[in-house]
């Protein structure tokens, strides 16, 4: 049993293609600390650079899944800087999250609060369990959120339950993160990690220049940034590459693809 008082950094632990990205502040609902923000932006650089590994998982230890950032943090920062704009610290994390070129599963056992969701929704696919609920007190707060973090709500979830989220704050429980596409899918806690394992193993048998080229693609156009250029390049290197051969020649003979990554 997990000691509810450890209160440690992110850890990173990969696995072959497998890496896990593990919030550890159970002791405070996993809120994350300034010093953490560093250390996510620092394993999702080493991530983005890893061509070894093909999906990321994003989890948490205790009771909740987090409750995102320290409010009194971002407006003492907002205090003490100059100018007439400034940037949420925590903005930076969920786009890099969500830049990451491998697909990612946020594994939402309990509670995502505050900040917390906008992490969850950087992910590509969000599983959850009946012990999950979401909160979104910013107004309640008195907290603008930032531009991207507002983007994705709006990208994901369409304009009227982003209003609905930033401009009422209510409580949502599992089923009705469901119902909104918050989350993809809702299954018994027992069953969340057989879950996960089966989604990993799914995406990690895809061809890897595939995924990631359609996964970039797909978060560009709904970003509004597309670039065909960019796109064009992807699309003729998955074109001349070997895992196309392979995913060719193992449907012809009724097998399992061995991709390489090539």
């Amino acid at each position: 049993m997990e000691d509810k008082k450890i209160s440690e950094p992110p850890a990173l632990q990969v696995e072959g293609y497998l890496a896990r990205i593990r919030l550890r502040r159970p002791h405070h609902a996993n809120r994350l600390e300034a010093q953490d923000l560093d250390t996510l932006r620092d394993l999702c650089a080493r991530l983005a650079a890893d061509e070894t590994v093909r999906v990321v998982v994003l989890e948490s230890a205790g009771k909740y899944f987090s409750s995102g950032f320290d409010i009194r943090r971002v407006a003492r920062i907002a205090t003490e800087a100059p100018g007439d704009t400034v940037d949420n610290p925590f903005e930076a994390v969920a786009e890099a999250l969500e830049r990451l070129p491998q697909p990612t599963i946020a594994r939402l056992h309990g509670g995502v609060y505050g900040g917390s969701t906008d992490l969850a929704l950087a992910c590509d696919f969000r599983i959850g369990t009946p012990d999950t609920e979401m909160f979104m007190p910013a107004a309640r707060l008195g907290l603008l959120y930032y531009p991207s973090g507002i983007r994705r709500f709006v990208s994901r979830l369409g304009a009227r339950h982003a209003k609905a989220m930033f401009l009422l704050g209510d409580r949502y429980e599992a089923s009705r993160m469901l119902e909104i596409g918050f989350l993809d899918e809702l299954v018994p806690a027992e069953a969340l990690d057989r879950r996960i394992d089966e989604l990993v193993d799914q995406l990690a048998g895809q061809a890897p220049l595939a995924v990631r080229g359609a996964k970039h693609a797909i978060d560009a156009m709904a970003r509004g940034d597309f670039d065909l250029h960019d796109f064009k390049r992807r699309e003729t290197q998955a074109l001349r590459s070997a895992d196309l051969l392979e995913g060719s020649q193992a449907w012809a003979e009724k097998r399992p693809p061995r991709f390489s990554g090539r």
